[in-house]
């Protein structure tokens, strides 16, 4: 699935081409990708069209397009703000294309929008297993006051992504609470980075990397750690989320792409994930791969040892 660094990629692919931009047509050949939409696809296509896109912002693996007022929209709607909300699932990409391009293979859903700079190009949603989705959702305030996430000034997020926690790479982003948060946790440090209403936007492949660059045991329980040490393991979180946004994020087939179609290259550089029974990089000794929450932890069992 998706993690930040990949969602990231695709928001900073979108902003310049959509920002400003006014939605002329909305086209919903598959409305199972409306499956976070409270209306149907009438609805969703009355709703956008005509509307200017305002920002492409992202906390964590969601990503929305905050929407400008519609024509005559009344006090409450003008007070509340809408955003397209998009989370991208397994497979989900949101795609550039010229206006008039023949459909996308998995094309769920098409933008077409008219840019005052770049001109007329279509936003392409296209999903193969179908888990993502699009939605039109209002925006409520951040309980801190703070900038939603990256990509808008606003202090307003959309209502299904209140409940989502920041992500490390956020300003806003508090090291004591999560730090806190950590030690008060008798669960493995693993299913607590992976726990979105602690910090969001890492998943699997990059806890695993941060916990092999911190040298933690992911059955750790988060009340075993330090101080030191969760100061240890965020700091290689950035680092690892840091170095993959600069590599495009990583992509182990054709579904995790930017918004040209373009995958990562991240992959190349991983230490742990994926490489059960190669050399560690750093002792030789082999990489194990367990299961664990119906997916798989890669780590040295050498350099991070299980301390309880």
């Amino acid at each position: 699935m998706p993690e930040l660094p990949e969602v990231e990629v695709v928001r900073a692919g979108l902003a310049p081409a959509v920002i400003g931009a006014r939605i002329d047509a909305v086209t919903v050949p598959d409305v199972r990708a409306l499956t976070r939409h409270t209306g149907d696809a009438a609805s969703f296509e009355a709703a956008l069209t005509g509307r200017t896109i305002t920002a492409a912002a992202r906390r964590g693996k969601f990503l929305w397009l905050p929407l400008a007022d519609a024509a005559g929209a009344g006090p409450a709607a003008i007070r509340q703000g809408e955003a397209i909300i998009a989370h991208l699932g397994m497979s989900g990409q949101l795609l550039l294309r010229p206006t008039g391009a023949p459909p996308e293979r998995h094309e769920r859903i098409r933008l077409d929008i008219a840019h005052p700079r770049h001109g007329d190009l279509a936003v392409v949603f296209a999903d193969q297993r179908t888990f993502g989705s699009l939605a039109l959702d209002h925006l409520v305030p951040t309980p801190d006051g703070s900038p939603a996430g990256w990509g808008t000034d606003a202090a307003a997020v959309p209502s299904q992504v209140a409940h989502i926690a920041r992500d490390p790479l956020d300003p806003a982003f508090s090291d004591s609470r999560f730090s806190a948060t950590v030690r008060a946790k008798r669960s493995a440090i693993k299913r607590v980075l992976l726990d979105q209403t602690v910090l969001s936007g890492v998943g699997n492949i990059y806890a695993d990397e941060s916990l092999w660059a911190s040298r933690i045991h992911p059955e750790t329980p988060g009340a075993a750690l330090s101080a030191r040490a969760v100061a240890r393991l965020l700091a290689e979180i950035r680092t690892v989320l840091h170095r993959a946004l600069a590599e495009g994020g990583t992509s182990f087939d054709a579904q995790y792409v930017n918004v040209n179609g373009q995958a990562g290259y991240f992959a190349h550089s991983l230490n742990a994930y994926g490489r059960a029974g190669q050399p560690c990089p750093r002792c030789g000794r082999p990489i194990v791969r367990a299961a664990f929450m119906n997916r798989s932890s890669h780590f040295c069992p050498y350099c991070q040892r299980l301390r309880l």
